[in-house]
């Protein structure tokens, strides 16, 4: 593993423990130059999950992607990153009961937007969110609309 601070090869594991229910390997280093600390985690990949696109091309699931989308819809809202890594979590463990190899990117985005409605109305009616998840600029108006009940 890299440092991140001085990019040194060689480091030690000061603990290590089980993350996120048993899915990930949370692990504290330390690096053997500059005696600083980070942390890493390994996944466990059990089977690949690709996202199909609109035009029918697919790529591979990625989190990071995921993670820096729905961090770019709460930026400035009162939405804690404990908050949005519990989103992401939440939808891959949809996506494991699935037990389907692909997944619509639509879909991916109507699972994200009602996690996001439920946390924070206001990040939903942020400028980037795909048009394809808004029929028309009324009916995103209406979705944005805080509603009576």
């Amino acid at each position: 593993m890299r440092c991140p601070f001085c990019h040194h090869s060689e480091d030690r594991v000061v603990d290590s423990r089980a993350s996120r229910e048993g899915r990930a390997v949370r692990r504290r280093r330390e690096c053997l130059r500059c005696d600083r600390r980070f942390t890493t985690y390994e996944y466990i990949e059990e089977r690949p999950l690709q996202v199909v696109k609109r035009d029918s091309e697919t790529e591979p699931y990625d989190r990071r992607k995921l993670l820096r989308s729905i961090q770019i819809a709460c930026a400035k809202r009162p939405v804690s990153p404990t908050e949005i890594d519990s989103m992401v979590e939440d939808i891959e463990r949809v996506l494991d009961r699935q037990d389907a190899s692909e997944v619509p990117s639509g879909i991916l985005g109507h699972m994200v937007m009602e996690r996001l409605k439920t946390r924070d109305h206001t990040s939903t009616c942020h400028p980037p969110i795909p048009f394809s998840l808004r029929s028309s600029w009324a009916s995103w108006w209406a979705f944005c609309l805080p509603r009576p009940w």
